[in-house]
């Protein structure tokens, strides 16, 4: 038995090593430690050199972004490789399935898409997910604050990066950072970046080495930690996101599970269910008003996510935490993540200090969101509300938190007394309600409705 025993044993550990060689050698090395060969410098002046084995990228002085590029371009894949920055000044990133315009900007061409960042400021958003030259952030690292210490200034960092199909993946030391569904590239190249800088940080150096790629017998690793996806497919849901209990609240093409505010029943008009948009008609002077709807089911502590497009001039909000129980006449009371269009509404200068400005809670605290992370009337917006368990809540605007506060406590309490609902008993205070959608008479269209429940 013991002979058997360790036969078994090391005909097991022959055949992992045979799996393992074999695995290793689909991968292939794309910079061979001596030179460029393979690569190319576009769209700015930056200097790429190898040294000691390694690529070394230096900034220069009134220098757009450059991009060392692949001359090859790749579709699905795996992508390892090592980068290291040494000042906090050295912002960096790497390309994946890169584009480039070499007519653009005046003939000095312009590479955008999809980029894995090294962001070694406070901020700390390395291996989040940003459309170079496009539409901005898709993964900002508020999604995953975890992931934010993976980072290691002066160290050289290893990169692993999964583009499968429209799935995008990314780990920095072994750390889970990024998840991203989206579909506009299916090709491209690799590319790593110097930034560009002031002219008083010209000469400072990025470092690259051990870049490799894999793109035969693709082995994808599966998160282990119920990572946040960001998926720009419309009204669907990744096997991750369903094994992590997520669900769509809106199929894109019926109105299950919403009904009325005031009844048991969808609203017969107003409200509608096409081109994969559950949207609220505008109404005007003495038009006839569909309503709010709610959700059937109650939420206690949640993980809610939504995507909405308002037409300009309009005013609508998300509620939360609703009971349905004050009787009113008009919108149900609730919590309120509020829909404005803050540039041609006039709400946005009531309230106080902004507290009625879009992704804002309603009439109470004022999102701290940017310019930059805001999209305006007709473009469609990420809007995410996170009820914790022990009270804490969260805002998000297109990945950024833009606030937090805690139901019940001090602070929320004084801002309730100093606001419309201070006559209202126990507001937002219920430990389950209702997720509404509300009526304001104006057009607003909400996709990618989805939620977690929290425990």
């Amino acid at each position: 038995m013991l002979r058997k025993s360790i036969f078994f044993l090391s005909s097991l550990a022959i055949l992992n090593s045979a799996q393992a060689q074999k695995g290793e050698k689909d991968w292939k090395n794309l910079f061979n430690g001596k030179d460029l060969t393979g690569w190319k410098a576009v769209a700015g002046t930056a200097k790429y050199e190898v040294v000691n084995g390694e690529i070394v990228g230096t900034s220069v002085a009134k220098s757009p972004n450059t991009f060392l590029i692949t001359e090859e371009t790749y579709g699905d894949f795996i992508l390892e490789l090592e980068l290291k920055v040494e000042d906090l000044t050295s912002n960096s990133g790497v390309m994946v399935r890169g584009q480039f315009d070499p007519a653009a900007r005046e003939g000095k061409g312009l590479v955008f898409g999809y980029q894995i960042e090294c962001d070694p400021l406070e901020r700390a958003w390395t291996g989040g997910i940003y459309d170079e030259a496009r539409r901005g952030w898709l993964y900002p690292l508020d999604l995953n604050p975890a992931a934010k210490t993976a980072f290691k200034m002066g160290q050289y960092n290893k990169y692993r990066i999964e583009m499968i199909g429209g799935e995008i993946k990314t780990w920095v030391n072994d750390q889970e950072v990024a998840y991203v569904v989206d579909d506009m590239d299916k090709t491209g190249f690799i590319g790593l970046q110097v930034h560009s800088v002031k002219d008083e940080h010209a000469g400072r150096k990025t470092y690259f080495r051990n870049v490799r790629i894999k793109t035969t017998n693709l082995d994808p690793k599966p998160f282990k930690n119920p990572i946040y996806v960001v998926n720009t497919r419309d009204n669907e849901l990744t096997a991750h996101e369903k094994s992590n209990g997520w669900k769509l609240l809106f199929d894109g093409k019926t109105s299950e599970g919403w009904r009325s505010g005031k009844s048991e029943s969808f609203p017969e008009f107003g409200w509608s269910t096409t081109n994969g948009e559950l949207a609220i008609a505008a109404t005007r002077g003495d038009d006839k008003r569909p309503g709010d709807i709610v959700t059937i089911e109650k939420y206690a502590a949640f993980d809610f996510s939504f995507d909405f497009k308002f037409a300009e001039g309009a005013n609508s909000g998300v509620k939360y935490f609703v009971t349905l129980s004050e009787g009113n006449t008009g919108s149900a009371s609730g919590l309120e993540y509020q829909v404005l269009d803050d540039e041609k509404h006039p709400d946005a200068k009531n309230g106080i200090a902004g507290n009625r400005t879009l992704s804002s809670l309603y009439d109470l605290i004022t999102s701290s969101k940017t310019a930059r992370h805001t999209k305006g009337a007709g473009e469609w917006n990420k809007g995410r509300i996170v009820a914790y368990p022990d009270n804490r809540v969260e805002h998000y605007l297109n990945g950024v938190k833009v606030l937090e506060y805690v139901r019940g406590s001090k602070e929320y309490l004084d801002l309730v007394a100093n606001s419309k609902y201070k006559e209202i008993k126990n507001f937002g205070q219920a430990s389950e309600g209702f997720i509404l959608l509300q009526d304001h008479s104006d057009d607003v269209r909400y996709k990618n409705i989805k939620i977690r429940k929290l425990k």
